[in-house]
């Protein structure tokens, strides 16, 4: 079922000024839905983008999963690719990225491809990645896909990633920027900080730390059963991931 466009573009956007974003409004432009689940708000990739990219430039998403990043740079005039492991993500790219709009003239290239190994991009030649990786095994998204990070247990989710750094590195120009969005979890009561892993990773690959934005969440999944449990159990609900902007 086709969805009918009612807007373009945002009727109530502006840039972000603060290391404090939060998008109580989903965001339900264009071809967007939150029926992927995990997708960020478009509203961060279009901060971004607006923020470290010029028109025309050349952006990357290895991990392009529901499509959002590669939409909001089809309609603000960047060139994008699109990466993913998982066909039915390539498909739901293809179907979010199939619109005419006379002022989306940005060029979308979608490929079948791992984040650890973009042997088909050549070094220095991507302007900007910006990026929402799994978190780990929070939520899987396939069964048994080889090279889905989302199946992996956080130890291993994080050996990987290395590679994943070390090849944004590569593919990026020389000044340009990455930005990573990194959610932590918690087991057995304790919490697992893995943003800053992950913060730690990309910067032993050779980035500089530019930005480290606190992003809110909201309408998570099962708040009352939560709430309920962290009253019991005593511990907080995590409501926030960490957006992390890189400079090589």
């Amino acid at each position: 079922m086709v969805k009918k466009i009612n807007t373009w573009q945002p009727e109530d956007f502006e840039l972000e000024m603060t290391t404090h974003w939060s998008f109580p409004k989903r965001g339900n432009w264009a071809t967007h839905d939150a029926k992927w689940r995990g997708n960020w708000s478009p509203y961060i990739p279009r901060n971004i983008l607006l923020r470290y990219s010029q028109e025309n430039d050349l952006v990357l998403d290895q991990f392009a999963g529901g499509g959002t990043t590669l939409v909001e740079a089809k309609l603000l005039k960047r060139n994008i690719i699109g990466v993913d492991v998982n066909d039915f993500a390539l498909n739901r790219c293809k179907e979010k990225t199939n619109f005419e709009y006379p002022d989306a003239t940005g060029k979308v290239y979608i490929r079948k491809g791992d984040a650890r190994h973009l042997d088909f991009i050549p070094n220095d030649s991507i302007d900007l990645i910006c990026t929402h990786p799994p978190y780990a095994n929070i939520i899987k998204y396939s069964e048994d896909i080889e090279g889905d990070l989302s199946l992996l247990k956080v130890p291993d989710f994080l050996d990987e990633m290395k590679m994943v750094a070390d090849e944004s590195y590569r593919v990026l120009k020389k000044d340009k920027f990455c930005a990573i969005l990194m959610g932590d979890t918690r087991q057995k009561g304790h919490v697992i900080p893995m943003s800053f892993k992950v913060m730690e990773i990309f910067q032993n690959a050779g980035f500089k730390l530019k930005e480290t934005i606190i992003k809110e969440q909201h309408n998570c999944r099962a708040t009352g059963y939560w709430k309920i449990n962290s009253v019991k159990y005593n511990f907080l609900l995590l409501a926030h991931e960490y957006l992390f902007v890189f400079k090589k």
